[in-house]
């Protein structure tokens, strides 16, 4: 069975056959899902689909590129949802600067990061962060913001050079569609120089979806086609990287059974 890390079924894509789709992914050897947040409406969807489905959890956050609609009271109201049962990550959260430039949209997106981050410890649950064209600001807020956290870096995108350090603070790195593409190089170089026990497998969908599908709407069946590339890239069978992957999902997200 295979574990996806890292879903939007909440996501408008899905309206018209949502509950079809994940209610068939059992038997399309998916057995657990996380379905994660990024605003405030979505968390909240994100909590209904838990809810909803004995298979799917919910991570609650607010992506960088969505923390304008953060403020004190959404924030308490955050914080609330850390104690509920299918709450298991903080996320996706951290730092995006390919869409948003301006200092002072960084800096806000620092200050939430760095919230966020301590919600995670306060709480004791791993966070899910998003890093795009910020690899040393989400660096140095890791390290003094989010020490005692662990987590994953979503979607990684970074050198291999970088990934073993982000390794070494005790994170995971999440792997996802981009590793079929012929252009992943980096990603590709990661996946075989870092241990296997340190990669979660993803989807990101609707987005992002693998080889042969690629620019389509991706959904987690599609993930036997990741743990392939894996497979192919380490040398191992593609039922090692399921196991080994399912098992690395389950110690770091510790409230799942």
């Amino acid at each position: 069975m295979i574990f996806e890390t890292h879903a939007h079924y909440d996501d408008e894509q899905f309206s018209e056959d949502r509950d079809a789709l994940i209610s068939s992914l059992p038997s399309q050897g998916i057995g657990r899902v996380i379905n994660v947040g990024a605003s405030i409406e979505s968390t909240r969807s994100s909590l209904s689909l838990s809810e909803t489905y004995d298979f799917v959890y919910a991570a609650i956050g607010v992506h960088p590129s969505e923390t304008a609609d953060l403020n004190e009271d959404s924030f308490v109201w955050l914080r609330e949802q850390t104690a509920h049962e299918r709450t298991v990550a903080i996320g996706e959260i951290g730092l995006d600067y390919y869409w948003d430039k301006e200092p002072e949209v960084q800096e806000r997106q620092r200050y939430w990061f760095r919230r966020q981050l301590e919600l995670a410890k306060e709480s004791r649950l791993p966070v899910i962060i998003h890093s795009r064209d910020a690899a040393e600001d989400t660096m140095e807020l890791i390290k003094d913001d989010g020490r005692d956290v662990c987590g994953v870096i979503h979607c990684y995108s970074y050198s291999p050079e970088l990934a073993k350090e982000f390794v070494r603070l005790g994170y995971y790195i999440g792997v996802g569609g981009v590793v079929t593409f012929k252009n992943s190089k980096k990603l590709k170089e990661t996946v075989q120089q870092i241990p296997l026990e340190r990669i979660l497998l993803e989807t990101d969908c609707p987005y992002m979806a693998p080889e042969p599908f690629r620019g389509k709407r991706n959904n987690s069946a599609y993930l036997n086609y990741v743990a392939d590339k894996i497979a192919e890239l380490r040398g191992i069978t593609a039922e090692e990287v399921e196991q080994v992957t399912w098992e690395n999902a389950m110690r770091l997200f510790t409230r799942i059974k």
